[in-house]
């Protein structure tokens, strides 16, 4: 079974992997895949340890955990990635992540803005657009 991200690897081998490390991805598309199956697997405290400190809603865990079980998740599509290399200090990913919730269809589109801070990546939120 491939993974929740939709790479062609097993989850094992892919987002398990850093879900296991604290999030060490070398890149923010690996990282916004991994929050991606943090979110099927409603695993808040990778969620909450992979965002960013300065826009981290702590106060909120216990919700998004509550509504990432309450979804079906359906797919990751990645629409486009810039910058967020490993030698890159900050980075854009823009997807659509789709879910069924109450009986329909729905999609996440975000642009997510992602920063590299001591060698690490953590999403920083909504990229604001220049």
């Amino acid at each position: 079974m491939k993974c929740y991200c939709g790479n062609i690897k097993s989850y094992n081998t892919c987002c398990e992997i850093f879900h296991l490390n604290n999030g060490q991805t070398e890149t923010a598309q690996q990282l916004m895949r991994s929050r991606y199956s943090a979110f099927v697997l409603a695993n808040g405290n990778y969620l909450m340890q992979t965002h960013h400190k300065s826009t981290r809603p702590i106060k909120e865990k216990k919700a998004i955990v509550k509504w990432a079980k309450s979804v079906e998740w359906i797919k990751l599509e990645l629409l486009e990635t810039l910058n967020g290399l490993e030698k890159d200090k900050e980075g854009t990913v823009t997807f659509n992540a789709y879910f069924y919730e109450n009986g329909n269809i729905d999609v996440i589109h975000e642009k997510s803005a992602f920063i590299k801070e001591n060698d690490k990546w953590y999403y920083l939120g909504y990229a604001k657009n220049k």
